[in-house]
């Protein structure tokens, strides 16, 4: 039977770009978890979790007030982390990212998402949809993971506020990526979290 995964990341944080580690959303936050909302108000979720972080458990929240029939659960395996450390085949633009963090985060978040990828992307013998809302670096290691990409490329899986991105997987077979960081249900206006611009 099919077992979808539905990953969302949590909305726009208030007052992120002045350096706040941690905290609810932002108004325009709060209107990106009711619009991902809206867009999956037709699935019938078996499971919802969410990150324990304010941030994650404030956009459930309100997406619980659009999908009242889907009761979330915070999960330590959402935790925002970092999945790998610095690789040799990795450009050396990307190293810098690396210097405050210590060898310690990076086995944490290793053994963190090793346990994730068991958790939710192994193939279960009835149908189920899982949503998970949680974070930019937890996203892109399950994309990488999906893709069988090299561990460094989840640096290069970015995902914005709000985006959605869907896994579809079946015995026997491989995950399929169905959808990367889909916006289709934002305004641009509402477009926010990504490292560059994104285009209109």
């Amino acid at each position: 039977m099919p077992h979808h995964l539905y990953l969302v990341r949590h909305g726009e944080q208030q007052d992120a770009e002045h350096g706040v580690e941690d905290g609810p959303l932002s108004a325009r936050g709060v209107r990106q978890a009711h619009l991902v909302a809206d867009r999956l108000s037709g699935v019938g979720f078996t499971e919802a979790y969410h990150s324990p972080l304010v941030r994650a458990e404030h956009t459930a929240r309100v997406m619980h007030e659009r999908l009242p029939a889907t009761e979330f659960s915070p999960h330590a395996l959402l935790m925002d982390c970092i999945p790998s450390g610095v690789d040799p085949e990795m450009p050396h633009s990307y190293q810098s990212f690396f210097s405050g963090v210590t060898d310690a985060e990076v086995e944490a978040g290793k053994a963190q998402m090793a346990d994730a990828v068991e958790q939710w992307l192994t193939p279960r013998g009835e149908r189920s949809d899982v949503l998970l809302v949680t974070h930019n670096f937890v996203i892109g290691w399950f994309v990488r993971h999906v893709l069988d990409a090299p561990d460094w490329k989840w640096m290069t899986l970015n995902q914005a506020n709000g985006g959605l991105t869907v896994i579809h997987m079946r015995a026997g077979r491989p995950p399929q990526l169905l959808c990367h960081n889909d916006l289709g249900h934002l305004p641009v206006e509402l477009r926010t979290g990504m490292p560059t611009a994104l285009p209109v």
